[in-house]
């Protein structure tokens, strides 16, 4: 008997992964597609996408300005506006970033939910500059 799985959501994973049963690019669902999406939108550069130059976040820039409150209130700002702007099926909750000295950049929380769906969602990470 034939199951009837239903997605909300799907895209390509960019990691271009093959599918190791069917050889083929592999696709994520859900809550994975909103949070890889999230983060592409995070991490492009305005200028980046042909034609749609609109669509990016500044934030690579941001790293190369001296680690204060000020620009972790910017790349906050930054990543809140391209997520509200472009990310329709994600609802943001929050957005916390914060100075690491040590390490030399931010750490970054977002947390949002995926519409029709109630558990919220989290993504950290650490950003710094790449010379």
């Amino acid at each position: 008997m034939p199951q009837n799985i239903s997605h909300r959501y799907s895209d390509l994973n960019l990691a271009f992964l093959p599918n190791p049963v069917k050889k083929d690019i592999g696709i994520l669902y859900d809550f994975d597609a909103v949070k890889a999406s999230v983060m592409n939108l995070v991490l492009t550069k305005h200028y980046e996408r042909p034609f749609h130059s609109e669509i990016g976040c500044n934030v690579t820039a941001m790293l190369f300005e001296n680690i204060t409150s000020i620009t972790a209130l910017s790349i906050q700002k930054s990543i809140t506006d391209v997520i509200q702007n472009f990310e329709p099926r994600a609802q943001l909750q929050s957005v916390e970033v914060e100075e690491n000295y040590q390490e030399d950049g931010y750490n970054v929380t977002i947390t949002f939910y995926v519409l029709n769906i109630t558990q919220a969602q989290t993504i950290t990470f650490f950003l710094q500059r790449l010379r």
